[in-house]
């Protein structure tokens, strides 16, 4: 303790691989004056215990590449500290024992090859051949990944310390964290104690805290006042005895048994997802070294049935009931996160940082982990597009410890089921509702969930008229409504609760809004009408960190409009730029009424001017109710966004309806919304756009204002809009796309355009490549296994001039 520093431009709390990666990375970046503290003795909190496994294909390109980066990783530790990390690189196999899985294979192998991965697709043959002990008679095929492989854990955290030590880093063991300090909503200081001090207390003056704690960043990150969804699982495995397995066996994963195992000591580690999983609960977790807890057989023997049936001469071993037949039984805490994802990033207090969350599969992206946070930290954005692990995805509702035990047990037990696109989970639902959320359920509709809101997918179908379902996964979660729903918005009207998207109310300078803004926001304060503009909000890099409309109400007041999932993010970054936010998502009910007929519809409900132009917006009474208007689309037909108070949320929505019925218009859901959008080649923040993309590069160019579009750098790829040849081959996202049999890019989002007919997808291409990569050029895709031709289009499909849009129908009406 006497050897603390009093300051420190970092602390570091917890010495797993996580925190010990960070400060290695911290310190690669030149932030030497950095501390690390762990209460017990490095990795001894969840992961010395951890099963090691390395497997390099994930289900997006920035988990992939954070693991590929990892591995690479390795040996300059080795070169570095003289340490060996433990990695053994014996490759790996996943299987399928299903058609449905083997057809997730084929997909998974088709993005690998767009992330430049290295596999094989293997018969039942090829994959006995790769490892003669298995049983393959139910095996249908099996992906070989030879860059995979596992990890001593203890090893890797000890040689990630070593590293950070040799860089500057001070790391202090028996060294408990008491307190952190807050100061108008920042990190001021580290309260410290250690094992021999009794109640005295050191402090540690630091503006930057990473709280890489394990299974006990809830409780660290309540001490500052954060809400960090972290909920401690009880996870185990079990390790024969030896039995001359080769060194080199490779690492297996067979997620139709639950289960996956690995060479150990010449026996074989085996372990599994159980579908009855259960929480550690307790106020004090990790407060004792190498926690583990009493080996529970029964819940393990659907996973060791499982491992014996594949590896017949487990049978020696007994059949799973008796601890004693093993060499060990591991039985402890895993952290956990309500979606299965990791949490990183800058929590809702300024300064405190979360790297925890890692869900059993932590240990093979250590690195990668390590490597983003330290970007982060010092440079203020990493490389990757990390949205998908930030903890800012999570509102005010993961704050319940019961939603995130609910979410976090059925994330577990689903663990190695195959995710379908668009398929919806159960658990803890129905939380967050629209004011007309009675009145969706009572037409049937079938309802999605987004960040807890409960979004219409879709309304019950009355007619399958026309109807072209899908081929593979794009066909199992989808209904002939969908076609109703578009078809309605373009003939007539279509009318979209969109209350669950984001609304931020900004107070500040318009020059500080504009400073990180591509658009000029700086317009005119109208008397009758307000200005709305669309816009990205941008990194250093130029990339994109946000994709939103913005409207002027007041010369320093704004408002907002961004993602279901994104308010979060979107306020911490606008507060990052010295703005005043507040979101005021939940106090204001939004219904869209888009479509030809949307005027007559709405007139008849208001005596007020709806004659003010496109991106623009007016407070007006519809029927009895206060509301905002504004001429925005997302589906590229004429009419408005409603924003009105939430008390007055069912009353607008019974009289849209009423209204709308006669003019034959239908309430639609959000499947119809993304359909209409990919028609007008609008694009989706974190699909089509994301951090790592740039305006120019996203075809976005309209929206940054000059001065700002001329310091924007090269685009070295454009987004190009493709249709396929064949309308009931759609693509879901991630498809490798392949110009004379070689991958070019991966589909960022796709689907069918009713409007038009047909199947429509967006990829990154190569700008100058190849005259192939321009309008009319051919390419293939690969869809649900089989190579797809589709053209490059010019965009939009649907209307290019936009004339629907812009159109002003109360000039036809003679008003």
């Amino acid at each position: 303790m006497s050897q603390l520093p009093a300051d420190a431009s970092a602390v570091v709390i917890g010495g797993g691989v996580a925190g010990c990666s960070v400060a290695y990375h911290l310190a690669r970046l030149g932030w030497t004056d950095v501390i690390l503290v762990e209460r017990h003795d490095l990795t001894e909190g969840t992961t010395w215990h951890s099963a090691g496994f390395v497997g390099q294909l994930r289900s997006t390109v920035t988990q992939t590449r954070m693991i590929m980066y990892s591995a690479g990783l390795y040996p300059e530790l080795r070169e570095l500290t003289g340490l060996d990390p433990g990695w053994h690189g014996v490759g790996g196999l996943r299987l399928a024992t299903t058609p449905e899985r083997m057809e997730e294979l084929l997909r998974q192998a088709g993005a690998a090859e767009t992330y430049g991965l290295d596999l094989e697709l293997l018969d039942p043959r090829g994959t006995l051949d790769r490892l003669p002990l298995l049983e393959v008679g139910d095996v249908l095929g099996s992906l070989w990944l030879p860059g995979d492989g596992w990890l001593d854990p203890a090893r890797l955290g000890h040689a990630l310390a070593e590293g950070a030590r040799k860089l500057g880093v001070r790391i202090f063991t028996g060294v408990e964290v008491t307190g952190i300090d807050v100061h108008e909503g920042r990190v001021t200081a580290v309260r410290l104690r250690g094992e021999d001090s009794g109640d005295d207390e050191h402090v540690v003056r630091t503006e930057t805290v990473v709280n890489a704690a394990g299974a006990a960043a809830g409780v660290v990150g309540r001490m500052a006042g954060a809400d960090i969804p972290i909920v401690p699982i009880k996870h185990q495995y079990v390790v024969t005895p030896p039995a001359g397995v080769p060194a080199d066996t490779p690492t297996v994963r067979d997620p139709d048994n639950i289960v996956y195992f690995r060479e150990e000591d010449g026996g074989i580690l085996v372990g599994g997802y159980i579908r009855s999983p259960q929480v550690w609960d307790t106020g004090r977790p990790l407060a004792e070294a190498r926690t583990l807890f009493t080996p529970d057989m029964p819940k393990f023997r659907e996973s060791w049935d499982s491992a014996v049936r594949r590896v017949p001469s487990l049978k020696s071993v007994g059949d799973g009931d008796d601890p004693a037949a093993f060499r060990k039984v591991v039985h402890g805490p895993e952290a956990f996160t309500p979606d299965g994802e990791f949490l990183l990033g800058e929590t809702a207090v300024a300064g405190l940082w979360v790297a925890a969350g890692f869900c059993v599969h932590g240990l093979a992206a250590a690195g990668g982990v390590g490597k983003v946070m330290a970007e982060w930290i010092a440079e203020g954005a990493p490389e990757y597009d990390v949205f998908g692990m930030d903890v800012r995805r999570f509102g005010s509702h993961a704050r319940s410890a019961r939603w995130a035990r609910a979410r976090a047990l059925d994330s577990y037990s689903k663990y190695y089921d195959i995710v379908y696109p668009g398929e919806e989970r159960t658990a803890a639902r129905p939380l967050r509702r629209s004011p007309a959320w009675v009145r969706h359920e009572a037409l049937g509709a079938s309802f999605g969930e987004k960040a807890g809101w409960e979004r219409v997918n879709w309304y019950a179908s009355t007619s399958r008229a026309g109807e072209v379902r899908p081929r593979g996964w794009a066909g199992r979660v989808w209904s002939p409504a969908i076609r109703e729903e578009c078809l309605a918005t373009r003939d007539a009207a279509g009318l979209f609760d969109q209350t669950s998207f984001a609304k931020l109310e900004i107070s500040g300078s318009v020059a500080d809004l504009e400073r990180f803004a591509g658009n000029a926001l700086d317009r005119p304060v109208g008397a009758e009408a307000y200005t709305v503009v669309y816009t990205q909000l941008l990194n250093e890099r130029g990339g994109i960190e946000a994709d939103v409309t913005v409207t002027r109400l007041a010369e320093d007041r704004f408002r907002l409009v961004t993602g279901t999932a994104f308010g979060v993010h979107d306020t911490a970054l606008l507060r990052r730029h010295g703005l005043a936010v507040a979101d005021v998502t939940s106090a204001y009910a939004c219904y869209c009424l888009w479509g030809p007929r949307a005027y007559e519809i709405l007139a008849s409900l208001t005596d007020d001017d709806l004659t003010f132009g496109y991106l623009r917006a007016a407070e007006i009474s519809v029927g009895h109710v206060p509301v905002l208007a504004q001429r925005v689309t997302f589906v590229g037909e004429f009419g408005w966004e409603l924003y009105c108070p939430s008390e007055y949320g069912l009353t607008l929505w019974d009289s849209l309806m009423e209204a709308g019925l006669p003019h034959g218009m239908r309430p639609a859901g959000y499947r119809a919304l993304d359909s209409l959008r990919l028609e007008k080649g609008y694009r989706v923040w974190g699909l089509d756009v994301t951090p790592e993309t740039s305006p120019l590069e996203a075809g976005l160019g309209f929206a940054v204002r000059p001065e700002r579009r001329a310091a924007l750098p090269r685009p070295r790829t454009v987004l190009r809009c493709l249709v396929l040849d064949d309308e009931r081959d759609v693509c879901l996202g991630g498809e490798p796309v392949r110009l004379d049999g070689r991958p070019v890019s991966r589909v960022t989002s796709g689907g069918y355009g009713h409007r038009v007919g047909r199947s429509i997808a967006y990829a990154y291409l190569p700008p100058a490549l190849s005259p192939d990569l321009e309008p009319g050029g051919r390419l293939e895709i690969g869809v649900n296994g089989r190579q797809v031709g589709a053209t490059i289009t010019r965009e939009p499909l649907y209307d290019p001039e936009g004339a629907r849009v812009r159109a002003e129908p109360w000039a036809a009406a003679g008003r």
